[in-house]
């Protein structure tokens, strides 16, 4: 068992986790995962940072080619007379668009933006790709940046510019097109639980909160440490709204012409802000290790002025064996930099496992692991079999964070059959609260105004009997009531 103190076993002790917020800058930098940018409310994604981004990416990228989507690029710069073509489209992303109006020493004749998304651009070149429904389904994905131009910035979670991906497909009935959007959702369910050990809920947005543009917008909504919900991903059904603003006709099978339906969807670098306020503790960052840039690094203790070349070799065999099993790893044989300052960067960056092997430790055959979920010192462990053993932790400790995230969720979901109730959870423990909505959108700007909340989604997974609850609204029992979720939001 470890020998540290106890309390170093508690991942959350000493920590006032209502400070995630706070403190998201400082574990950001302190990883090394971005630094701050000289152009405002824009950041730099340090290495360490982008391969997590990276992880994120390849993971994703490969399950998108699975469904049969192919990747593809287009245009940042997007002429601004083609916002304007979908009236909700341009309303809804208007104040956050960059304009360029000036280049090569003149004005423009037509201005561009910076792209905040593309349904226009694409949909643009979708009309002139599609012209029978022996063209459809059209699935298309693309890796980009894009510029919005937020008046309140935070790392990752919110920039001015940011990485993401967004796919757009266009197939020939709306049926088809409702399948996929959903089919989307739950590919980026399973992204967030089975590799970033973090738990979603899954839902409908509101009217108010859909997608500029969009028939239907569903969403993937995670709870953070401090209590506030964080919208991790989106898929929205288009219906035909951008088809019909872009003349994508094609010829069914009726021969008869008719506006493709489409759909478009997309996670960002946001995740990475979500794994930091979803899993860390007073020292820093704690990684799922399916998602870590590196599961074990494997530190020699070294002597100074001594000769440390046979102790490093041990080491690099070691080091064989795990990635043989698939382990990714770093050795860090260092000389020039204390065992301590080393314990601590890699606390910090919340890498999954540190094996560390002194003289004595390699004359004994054995290795010194130290997990970081839990900050526990296992010493004496022995060198044969590390590898199996090793690939075996990083499994309990990839489903320990996620019954941890799982646990946390569970007790900071609460319901709330008043508004009186729904203010009392909010202040005292946050998280998401269960309720019954009769559809007034009236409640929606009260909840903004009075308790900076709002309506995440009506859920996918729904507990609440409409026969027994009343709206939080209207105090009214309707079979007509649906159940949402609550919370308050970043």
């Amino acid at each position: 068992m470890s020998n540290l103190q106890e309390q170093k076993n508690k991942p959350d002790a000493g920590k006032n986790l209502a400070n995630a917020e706070s403190i998201l800058a400082d574990i950001a930098i302190n990883a090394q995962l971005a630094d701050y940018s000289p152009v405002k409310g824009c950041m730099v994604i340090r290495p360490y940072g982008y391969s997590i981004w990276d992880n994120i990416k390849n993971i994703l990228d490969k399950r998108i080619k699975e469904t049969g989507h192919e990747n593809a690029y287009f245009p940042m710069l997007v002429p601004e007379s083609f916002l304007q073509k979908e009236a909700e489209h341009v309303e809804g992303f208007a104040p956050e668009c960059a304009v360029v109006t000036h280049a090569g020493g003149k004005e423009l004749a037509e201005k561009y933006v910076l792209r905040p998304t593309s349904e226009t651009i694409i949909n643009y070149m979708f009309a002139k790709w599609i012209s029978s429904y022996r063209d459809l389904p059209l699935k298309i994905n693309q890796w980009a940046n894009v510029v919005r131009w937020e008046m309140r910035t935070r790392l990752f979670l919110r920039t001015t510019e940011f990485l993401w991906q967004e796919g757009h497909t266009c197939h020939a009935t709306w049926k088809e097109a409702q399948e996929e959007t959903l089919m989307m959702l739950q590919e980026y369910k399973k992204l967030l639980e089975d590799y970033l050990a973090i738990p979603v809920f899954t839902g409908k947005k509101t009217e108010s909160e859909k997608f500029a543009g969009a028939e239907s917008t569903y969403t993937i909504e995670a709870l953070m440490r401090d209590g506030k919900a964080l919208q991790a991903g989106t898929s929205h059904n288009l219906g035909q709204n951008f088809a019909k603003a872009f003349e994508t006709k094609f010829t069914n099978e009726n021969n008869q012409l008719d506006f493709a339906y489409q759909t478009s969807w997309g996670v960002s670098t946001r995740l990475v802000g979500a794994l930091v306020m979803g899993h860390h503790d007073e020292v820093g960052l704690i990684l799922p290790p399916r998602i870590a840039p590196y599961q074990v690094v494997l530190i020699p203790i070294l002597k100074r002025n001594e000769d440390n070349s046979s102790l490093v070799a041990h080491l690099k065999t070691i080091n064989d064996e795990l990635q043989a099993l698939g382990i990714t790893t770093k050795i860090d044989a260092r000389d020039n930099i204390s065992q301590g300052i080393k314990f601590n960067e890699y606390e910090q960056k919340g890498v999954p496992v540190r094996l560390v092997v002194g003289p004595n430790d390699m004359t004994n055959n054995v290795v010194e692991i130290h997990r970081r979920d839990i900050r526990s010192k296992d010493k004496g462990i022995a060198r044969e079999g590390i590898a199996s053993h090793l690939k075996n932790l990083l499994e309990e400790i990839q489903a320990g964070l996620l019954k941890r995230a799982m646990d946390f969720r569970k007790e900071h979901t609460s319901q709330a059959n008043t508004i009186d109730e729904l203010a009392s959870i909010l202040e005292s423990k946050g998280g998401f609260v269960r309720a019954m909505w009769n559809g007034d959108v009236a409640i929606e700007p009260l909840l903004k105004e009075k308790f900076k909340a709002s309506i995440r989604c009506m859920p996918d997974d729904k507990e609440l009997d409409a026969s027994k609850v009343p709206c939080i609204f209207s105090g009214q029992i309707s079979d007509k009531n649906v159940e949402i979720l609550i919370a308050k939001a970043y």
